[in-house]
């Protein structure tokens, strides 16, 4: 059988992180994420709040790294689970045990203010500065790599 879930939202509380008898980090929060489609009657967007557990490590990295209103993408599984109420009544709660949570958002996105992180440039480098004579100055030899170049010889492939 297939349990598999993936939800991207955003926290609405900061995670709480707590250890087991044993020593176990287990962290528990809840992720606010919109439905795709609109509601008919008010045309808005409906929002599910559904409860992450994560253990381990995984517990740990995200009371290390995630707060309250930061985009997350859950990956895990739905699990139900079933309890009794201080009166004695059955009942049963739906939650995500989280296998793996990435960052679905960055750092620099979520907070307004100047961090000190500035994205690295990708695009062409700049020009090399000219030197008194008008030309461009040679370029820098490339640096020693481990890398080699692969021949592009197929003939060895058995398709």
């Amino acid at each position: 059988m297939l349990n598999h879930i993936v939800l991207m939202g955003r926290l609405t509380r900061d995670p709480e992180l707590r250890r087991t008898s044993s020593g176990v980090a287990v962290a528990t929060f809840s992720l606010a994420v919109d439905r795709d489609f609109a509601s008919s009657a008010t045309g808005e967007k409906e929002t599910d709040f559904i409860d992450i557990v994560a253990w381990r490590s995984t517990a740990e990295f995200v009371s290390k790294y995630f707060t309250k209103g930061r985009m997350a993408v859950v990956s895990g599984r739905l699990q139900i689970r079933n309890w009794n109420d201080k009166e004695g009544n059955k009942r049963r709660s739906a939650e995500v045990i989280a296998d793996n949570v990435y960052f679905g958002d960055s750092k620099r996105d979520n907070n307004s203010g100047d961090n000190g992180y500035s994205a690295p440039s990708y695009g062409n480098p700049p020009p090399a500065p000219a030197n008194n004579y008008g030309y461009a100055a040679p370029a820098a030899p490339a640096p020693a790599s481990d890398f080699s170049m692969i021949e592009d010889d197929d003939s060895q492939l058995p398709f």
